[in-house]
């Protein structure tokens, strides 16, 4: 259960959110929705106890289990099963019952007694916190999410960012909690793990806060809609489900703009006498009063909510390149023991549309790691045509440092760029005043991408490797981007889990990962990028 108390939330010297009061109970399957940038984030981080407001208090009582938009959490070296079960303290008792058991089958004589005494003692720990049955309930959440017994067998490490998102979510539905805070749980995830995790929040008993641009899934669970409006640094709460919200919305746009009108033209009249009542000295006074009556008249109703600003998003006219600025030769990748994919060649030709398919794990990230030259190919190699530049969009948000400044973060991508241009091209992608001194760090993920995709405008890049563009965009912004993708000249590389970006993108050819299949786009491919 959660209590929140006048809490205050702010972003530097900007106020997010004026002193608002909630609880959070069993039953509630709460909706936190608003533009990118309106405080969802920072708000879910102050109710998990990531982060402190600047005012007020936030009360929580039972386990609390928080999902953030940053999956590199936990110990890379950590096996994903364990990752899992540690959520109910069942790592460390499995971990003592394989030791026992290694030791049990390779030594003799006292050492295996001792050995069979702490397999004992361990099996006791692990029956005494659910046993076996815990560890069955694991396996079924994480099968449902996509995870199967290789990827949950395998370090943290060697996990693609999809993969170690779908950990951490399995981790957080595993762990008993009675408040789960979800903060875009759909993403990475393919079709029929959507399905279940939406019948598995409304069959959910605890409280629930999920932000999610998913409107299906928030249609299907919540139950109260809680809308921060940027504008008004205000949160209106709805308690209804999301259909009745969007009309109830509706309908207070147009009691504010009726209101509004109503109040001006009164204040109107009002003022109009008042100032032939000024004329007069005997009747100033008076008209003083009247005066003040039509502020009061005008102060005492809520203004027409204003239209949220949309990031202008347009990528950059590519620099000249040759007819092939990009190809890879025999590219092969694996983790010790595990193989990604092998011998995959790959050109992209000048200004043609690549689309890489495949589940997650498949290598989709990793390759475009390893063509924007982050990440080395196990074999194989890169090569650079005549002309070639390169603009990588990382899904996690790699290519930004955190601990410097918005602004800095777009100098470093465009050393020509000045300050002024700069900030130009940042106020379009609406980051203005103050907001481009923020380190990068406190940015919420569609901040984060917005970002992101700034340092691909000014980049000049004649080939663009995107991979999952559109995650933690509003429906506005990700309109713009899906526009961008569209009218781009030069040649773009994306994956993604978004029909709609893909179809922006019009592909001339498939890769198939982990085969490394290369085939002309035909719309028989089209079914498969959410499943992929």
């Amino acid at each position: 259960m959660l209590q929140v108390k006048d809490i205050e939330v702010r972003a530097g010297a900007r106020l997010l959110l004026a002193p608002v009061s909630f609880q959070v109970i069993p039953g509630d399957r709460i909706g936190l929705v608003g533009r990118n940038g309106a405080g969802k984030t920072t708000l879910t981080r102050i109710l998990a106890g990531e982060g402190l407001p600047a005012a007020g208090a936030v009360n929580r009582s039972g386990q609390l289990g928080y999902l953030p938009q940053d999956p590199r959490s936990g110990d890379p070296e950590q096996i994903a099963r364990d990752r899992i079960l540690g959520a109910r303290g069942l790592d460390d008792v499995m971990r003592r019952m394989r030791k026992a058991e290694d030791t049990m089958a390779t030594a003799g004589g006292r050492v295996r007694d001792e050995a069979m005494a702490a397999y004992t003692r361990a099996e006791a720990a692990f029956v005494a916190a659910g046993g076996y049955a815990a560890e069955s309930e694991a396996a079924r959440i994480s099968s449902n999410l996509g995870l199967p017994d290789r990827v949950l067998a395998q370090p943290l490490k060697t996990l693609s960012g999809g993969q170690r998102r779908r950990i951490e979510l399995a981790r957080i539905l595993f762990s008993d909690a009675e408040t789960l805070l979800l903060d875009e749980p759909t993403n990475h995830l393919d079709a029929d793990s959507i399905v279940w995790l939406r019948s598995y929040l409304q069959g959910f008993s605890g409280g629930l806060i999920i932000i999610s641009h998913d409107t299906e899934l928030l249609d299907a669970v919540v139950n109260k809609v809680f809308h921060l409006d940027a504008n008004r640094a205000e949160m209106d709460v709805y308690s209804m489900n999301w259909k009745r919200y969007l009309t109830q919305r509706e309908t207070d746009e147009k009691r504010r703009r009726r209101e509004l009108a109503n109040a001006e033209r009164k204040a109107s009249q009002l003022m109009a006498q008042a100032d032939k009542m000024r004329a007069k000295a005997t009747k100033a006074v008076a008209a003083q009063n009247m005066a003040k009556r039509a502020e009061r008249l005008l102060a005492s109703v809520e203004g027409e909510r204003q239209v949220d600003a949309v990031a202008k998003i347009r990528f950059p006219e590519p620099a000249p390149c040759g007819k092939t600025p990009l190809r890879g030769f025999d590219l092969s990748k694996s983790y010790g023991s595990l193989e990604v994919f092998t011998a995959v060649d790959l050109a992209v030709d000048k200004g043609s549309k690549v689309v890489i398919l495949g589940l997650n794990g498949a290598g989709k990230t990793t390759m475009l790691r390893i063509m924007s030259g982050i990440e080395e190919p196990s074999s194989g190699r890169v090569e650079l045509g005549h002309g070639a530049r390169l603009g990588y969009y990382a899904q996690e948000h790699e290519t930004l440092d955190v601990e410097r400044s918005v602004l800095d973060n777009m100098k470093t991508s465009s050393p020509s760029l000045n300050e002024t241009e700069a900030r130009k091209v940042l106020g379009s992608f609406l980051f203005t005043g103050d907001d481009v001194e923020k380190p990068a760090k406190v940015l919420s993920g569609g901040e984060k991408t917005r970002l992101a995709l700034a340092m691909l405008v000014v980049s000049a890049a004649n080939v663009l490797l995107l991979d999952e563009p559109t995650n933690n965009l509003d429906p506005a912004s990700r309109s713009e981007v899906l526009s961008a993708i569209r009218t781009y000249a030069g040649a773009v590389v994306l994956v993604t889990h978004d029909p709609g970006a893909v179809e922006a993108l019009q592909p001339d050819r498939v890769l198939v990962l982990p085969d490394g299949v290369e085939d002309l786009w035909s719309d028989d491919y089209a079914e498969l990028v959410d499943l992929a």
